[in-house]
């Protein structure tokens, strides 16, 4: 039963946005100041296997009148395929959830250093020392920082002409890292008092996805909703997401999946129903909240 909507006037809501404490461009608190400059209410701050900018962006948030949804993104996967989960209100301290993140983390960091050594014994200009330049410290290391250092060397225009051809899944250069399984990542979240969603479950374009059916086992284990409206799903991975979430029984949300410079990706491009922010509020058990005025 979906409860009363507990917002007397319509809420925008974007559920899905990274700061520099991962791979995004902003300080945490620049990542709501663009959201109140957008006409935003309500954003969760989902950075990859860091809640660190959490506190930051919750004093931007009652500053600037904008509520925080405290949130993350895990690395996650099934059998190979990258799969990103965000988990909303989860507790940040809970030892199972925290040793996967950290163990992902260290991956990362070790990743950067063998794609850097790969794409340097190809004379491709670029050293770690570059890669580490582009990141906030302590920053969630990821194959953004590596494109950052090629603009800033002019191998590359952007970011994006660097995951064309550089840093895609399917480059020579590309190496994996740590992430758990996804259902049992899921089932995680939720003993971390989470609500776990699925972001963009069908953007084929970025590389394989998973099947329905993984999605169903996801759904056992916990799964509360998927992203289904994202702008790397155009209308039949939209509408499959909803329908697939309506035989479920999960909600789904619209995010933006916002990373400043680093992509197109515009804030509160996509957004979500307050009635979903409800769901997900009143699913947490973690006792992290919504961070309001």
């Amino acid at each position: 039963m979906v409860p009363l909507l507990p917002y007397p006037w319509p809420v925008a809501i974007d559920l899905h946005t990274h700061s520099n404490a991962s791979d995004g461009t902003h300080d945490p608190a620049d990542v709501v100041a663009e959201a109140a400059a957008h006409g935003l209410t309500t954003i969760a701050l989902t950075d990859h296997d860091t809640t660190a900018g959490w506190a930051e962006a919750s004093r931007a948030g009652l500053e600037l009148g904008v509520a925080l949804v405290p949130g993350v993104e895990i690395s996650t996967q099934h059998h190979g395929i990258s799969v990103h989960l965000l988990g909303y209100l989860v507790d940040p301290d809970h030892p199972g959830l925290r040793h996967e993140m950290e163990h992902a983390r260290t991956s990362r960091d070790t990743r950067m250093e063998r794609m850097v050594a790969n794409l340097a014994a190809d004379g491709i200009p670029v050293t770690l020392e570059a890669v580490l330049a582009q990141a906030r410290p302590g920053a969630t290391l990821g194959r953004p920082h590596i494109a950052d250092a090629l603009v800033e060397a002019g191998y590359v225009p952007d970011r994006a002409a660097a995951f064309a051809d550089l840093l895609n899944d399917r480059s020579p250069y590309y190496v994996h890292h740590y992430a758990p399984d996804v259902v049992r990542a899921v089932a995680l979240v939720r003993e971390a008092g989470g609500v776990p969603v699925m972001a963009h479950p069908f953007a084929n374009r970025r590389g394989r996805t998973v099947t329905d059916h993984v999605i169903e086992q996801m759904a056992e284990a916990g799964l509360g909703g998927l992203e289904a409206f994202h702008r790397d799903h155009l209308a039949p991975e939209r509408d499959h997401a909803v329908a697939l979430a309506e035989r479920l029984g999960l909600f789904v949300t619209g995010s933006s999946d916002y990373h400043g410079a680093g992509k197109e990706n515009r804030i509160g491009e996509n957004t979500t129903d307050p009635a979903v922010l409800a769901q997900i509020e009143e699913q947490a058990t973690s006792g992290t909240t919504v961070v309001r005025a």
